[in-house]
């Protein structure tokens, strides 16, 4: 049966998540970042960051950087876990665009028991990733060898899409743009051209579209078809 963590306050387990989350996709855990993630004020992430840390679910390093404790991960993991099950439920089994999908999982991450999180398990089949390619903790996943971010990928060159980062999820309009276009992963495409500002010009099932050059550089993909 999956792990049940101690029962704590659903805003607990939002800023687990998003520690969790910001140190996966590799950016620097300041309160900050959590600010910009959860979309609250800097002085309410302080205050709650001062609760967790009494709780014994963080620590501050001496630099500002925030970093989870045992006690702490296991919650982080814990949440990550049914939120991206539920992404695959809700987009698999109950046919949710990914925009509507993303959005019901961060409800449903917080209510979803052992009991319910195992039977999707085994209804789903044990999924490895998310819809998005980003890893199910506990799935023991191994991103393939050779993996980079699409804006490494030659001009003129194949690829095929990956991972699509928590840190995009998190963008306005970008699910609903990559799901648009086919840039999903398991979907192969060519890089056709560069622009200057690192704008990619690629091609995915005969449509050509531009990809700005943040997101080229944060879509994780493998080269070749």
């Amino acid at each position: 049966m999956a792990y049940e963590p101690t029962e704590h306050h659903p805003a607990f387990e939002e800023y687990s998540e998003a520690i969790f989350e910001l140190a996966e996709d590799g950016v620097p855990v300041i309160q900050a970042r959590i600010s910009e993630r959860l979309e609250v004020s800097r002085p309410a992430v302080s205050e709650m960051i001062r609760r967790m840390e009494r709780e014994d679910l963080v620590k501050i390093r001496s630099d500002g950087e925030i970093t989870l404790t045992r006690e702490g991960g296991e919650l982080a993991t814990t949440i990550v876990r049914r939120h991206r099950l539920a992404e695959c439920f809700l987009t698999d089994v109950l046919g949710l665009n990914w925009t509507d999908a993303h959005s019901e999982a961060g409800r449903w991450e917080h209510v979803i028991s052992p009991l319910v999180e195992t039977a999707m398990l085994r209804t789903l089949g044990n999924p490895q990733t998310c819809p998005h390619g980003n890893p199910i903790p506990g799935s023991g996943y191994e991103e393939p060898d050779g993996a980079v971010g699409l804006s490494e990928i030659g001009a003129g060159d194949p690829f095929t899409v990956i991972r699509i980062p928590e840190e995009l999820e998190w963008e306005t309009g970008q699910l609903a743009f990559l799901e648009s276009t086919g840039l999903m992963p398991g979907r192969s495409g060519v890089v056709l051209s560069f622009a200057p500002d690192g704008t990619a010009t690629v091609d995915v099932d005969g449509n050509p579209f531009g990809v700005g050059g943040a997101t080229a550089e944060r879509i994780v993909v493998t080269p070749g078809a």
